[in-house]
Order: structure tokens, then C-alpha cells, then sequence
């Protein structure tokens, strides 16, 4: 594959990941009023898609690969650095939050949050998408060298997305299912 083709691709994911990049631009412009985890996590978004535009910049510039290579590996180590950094802080901000709440209501628990919900969704839901993007090519290489491998291919990375995405739903599912169960139930007015 040429590198002008990769080179505009690279740059189509960039233009439609603006709903990822937009807002987190907002967040690093907001400074103070967002919390430290939440600037962090939105500086490891746009460091993550100005990796992608980079790398679509040299595609197009440099003749050798490894420039291109090596600016998406050390813009991805920068990325998860920034990520794990932010989830680290963001626990430390939970626990203290969970502190001060108990501190405020004499003993009392702050109130149950989803959002661990939501994260092994994401999870989920992104290894559905790596598996079905590694189904696919590895089908392709396996195949033999035209085109007509692209059926099969397509069918079982879909086949391994939507399984993924089946267990992303049914996790979420259960998550709610057992928070309606935590609330306390109240008797119809008569």
C-alpha cells in the first residue's frame, strides 16, 4: 500500500475524530474549572490525534517508513502515559470526594456510581473493534493474493465485533438491572 493512500486515510480518521478531539479541547481550555484527571485525560486525547495527523503529514512527506512508524509509537507512548496518569489521579480525586462525603453525612457512603460501568463497556466495545480489524487482516493475508477473500473476511470481523458488542450489552444491562435493585422501591400514591 502506498503512502499516499495511507496518508489519507490517516487523515480522514483525524477530520471525523473531532468528536473526540473537539471536546477535549474545550476541557484544556475550561483550566481550572474541570478537575486535574479530566484535563489530563482530555491532553491524552489530543495527543492521540495529533499522533494520527502527524502520521498523515509524514506519509505524505517522508519516503521511509520508520519516520512515520516512529512518530506513531513515541505519540502512543505519550498517549497511554498521559491516560494512566489521568486514571491515577482521577482515583485519588474519587477517593477524596468519597472522604469528604462521609465526613459531611456522619458515616454515610456517597451514592453508588456507574461509571466503572460505562469504562468496561468502552473496553469492550474497543476490543471488539481490534479483534475485527486483526480478524480481517489476518484473513486477508492468510487468503490468496486478490480480492475475494474480502467476503469472509468481512463476515468474521463482524461476527467478532458483534460478540463483542453483545457482551458489551449484556454488561450493561446487568449493571443497571442490579442498580433499580439497590433503590429503595416506593408504593404507589393511592
Amino acid at each position: 500500500m502506498s503512502h499516499t493512500v495511507l496518508a489519507v486515510g490517516a487523515a480522514v480518521v483525524t477530520a471525523s475524530g473531532c468528536v473526540w478531539y473537539l471536546p477535549a479541547l474545550a476541557d484544556l481550555r475550561a483550566g481550572a474549572d474541570r478537575p486535574v484527571s479530566r484535563r489530563t485525560a482530555a491532553a491524552a486525547c489530543l495527543s492521540g490525534w495529533t499522533t494520527i495527523a502527524s502520521a498523515a503529514v509524514l506519509l505524505l512527506v517522508a519516503e521511509a517508513w520508520w519516520l512515520p512508524c516512529a512518530a506513531v509509537v513515541a505519540g502512543a507512548a505519550v498517549t497511554v502515559a498521559l491516560r494512566v496518569c489521568a486514571g491515577v489521579r482521577r482515583r485519588r480525586e474519587q477517593r477524596e470526594a468519597a472522604y469528604h462525603w462521609t465526613r459531611l453525612r456522619d458515616g454515610a457512603p456517597p451514592p453508588a456510581e456507574t461509571g466503572d460501568a460505562r469504562h468496561v463497556v468502552a473496553v469492550l466495545v474497543g476490543t471488539g473493534l481490534v479483534a475485527a480489524v486483526t480478524t480481517a487482516g489476518l484473513k486477508v493475508a492468510a487468503g490468496p493474493g486478490g480480492g475475494a477473500d474480502w467476503p469472509r473476511a468481512a463476515a468474521a470481523s463482524a461476527a467478532v465485533l458483534g460478540l463483542f458488542l453483545a457482551l458489551a450489552f449484556a454488561h450493561g444491562r446487568r449493571v443497571r438491572r442490579r442498580a433499580r435493585a439497590r433503590l429503595p422501591h416506593e408504593d404507589p400514591p393511592a
